[in-house]
């Protein structure tokens, strides 16, 4: 997966997968590997967009069309995270729009992004969103396993989920089955 980042460029990369299958721990692994090789690395966790409780809340705490439309703030993401990391682009980023457990601005500062800086984004629903990545890559849980792994306080995000994940016409570069991250199979790859 990290052979497919350009190198010598700034590059996106998506982790995508429903927050059962842990995304973003999974992008903290890729990112220390990158910065390992001595490569500017940082991670953008979706929950970190979510639009504020008033707006994610209107029509209930569990309405399922809520959560797979306009539950992530992906207007705030393209806008601060993915078009200032297109050529031409400037060259900063925000980490953190909103602080999903306060309800409150993440009051993050702007950070600039290196030259050949790679941004990770991470979180569910993803998949089909950010047009613009080097890498897509879809952990996939089978219905079984995402009902054994989401907590029981967030069981009614796995419908919008399922159904999120099975209208989607977009294939990533990589297909990862998940249901056992210490045996993780690679399903399909894109050449």
């Amino acid at each position: 997966m990290i052979a497919r980042i350009p190198l010598g460029e700034r590059a996106l990369v998506v982790i995508d997968g429903a927050d059962a299958a842990a995304p973003v721990e999974f992008a903290g692994r890729v990112r220390d590997r990158i910065r390992s090789g001595a490569r500017a690395c940082e991670v953008i966790d979706l929950h970190d967009f979510v639009r504020p409780a008033s707006l994610r809340f209107e029509y209930s705490r569990t309405d399922e069309l809520s959560y797979r439309t306009s539950w992530f703030d992906f207007d705030a993401l393209g806008r601060e995270v993915l078009a200032p990391m297109l050529p031409g682009g400037r060259g900063s980023f925000l980490p953190r729009l909103w602080d999903e457990s306060s309800d409150r601005s993440a009051r993050a500062r702007l950070e600039v992004a290196a030259p050949d800086q790679v941004l990770i984004v991470a979180g569910p629903t993803l998949l089909g969103r950010i047009g613009n990545a080097a890498v897509t890559v879809h952990l996939s849980l089978s219905a079984g396993a995402l009902r054994r792994r989401t907590p029981t306080d967030q069981q009614w995000t796995i419908d919008p989920l399922v159904e999120y994940y099975s209208n989607a016409d977009t294939r990533p570069d990589l297909l990862v089955r998940w249901d056992h991250p210490d045996r993780p199979a690679l399903m399909g790859s894109l050449p």
